[in-house]
């Protein structure tokens, strides 16, 4: 596992994304990193991440993760990213790859529920238990045949019966889990595009683009002045 296609794909001199080198973090360590990170780009998704093998094993779920056993996720995977992408949370300039706002919607660490996890990755069928602050319980990643190219790389997340099951929607809780704010909030303080970061937040949730509203209508109606009596 090498980050050769994320480096790759990025140019460090203009994304502020990390451009990372594989941590010397051992896999047997007890704390391996569990991230996902919100992203609205060309469309809305979730980057689910689990530290192996000193980099983040990264799948793109479309439509976030689910708590209830019932429901099964399309997860596809993606290039391995550096550890230290685990705290990125800001701004990717459009243009660039991945272009849009990233949020870090839950994180915490992860532990195998199977013996050796490089033969399961290979067999597709990875089980895992997270200690998160939105998800935890017992999972699976599951490979499907797909079609074409997509046949390695497509999966399913699957949530596993247990007390952490819900048939609640997860991703109605929408804030970031390091600084609380919405993705409207962070594309604002990143200089990112408000109104595209807010279509992937709640409705009418987003305090940063009504102020960015206000603010052009002030600009477009200035107040006109009081005659002199």
């Amino acid at each position: 596992m090498t980050l050769n296609e994320y480096q790759k794909k990025r140019h460090f001199a203009v994304t502020p994304e990390p451009s990372g080198q594989p941590s010397s973090r051992k896999d047997k360590d007890s704390n391996l990193i569990y991230v996902v990170q919100k992203h609205r780009a060309t469309n809305l998704h979730y980057d689910f991440r689990l530290e192996w093998h000193g980099t983040l094993l990264s799948w793109a779920i479309p439509k976030g993760p689910s708590p209830n056993p019932s429901v099964k996720r399309l997860a596809m995977q993606v290039e391995d990213h550096p550890i230290d992408y685990a705290g990125f949370e800001g701004v990717i300039p459009e243009g660039e790859y991945g272009g849009g706002t990233v949020m870090v919607w839950d994180k915490g660490t992860w532990e195998p529920e199977v013996e050796e996890v490089d033969a399961a990755l290979q067999k597709g069928e990875l089980k895992f238990r997270l200690h998160g602050k939105k998800l935890k319980g017992s999972w699976v990643l599951v490979r499907t045949r797909g079609y074409g190219r997509s046949s390695v790389k497509s999966w399913l997340l699957i949530k596993h019966r247990d007390q952490f099951a819900s048939t609640r929607d997860i991703t109605v809780e929408a804030r970031s889990v390091i600084s609380n704010r919405l993705l409207a909030d962070i594309a604002r303080d990143g200089g990112g595009d408000t109104a595209k970061a807010a279509t992937g937040d709640p409705p009418g949730k987003s305090t940063a683009l009504k102020r960015a509203s206000r603010a052009k209508r002030a600009v477009a109606s200035p107040k006109r002045r009081k005659r002199a009596t």
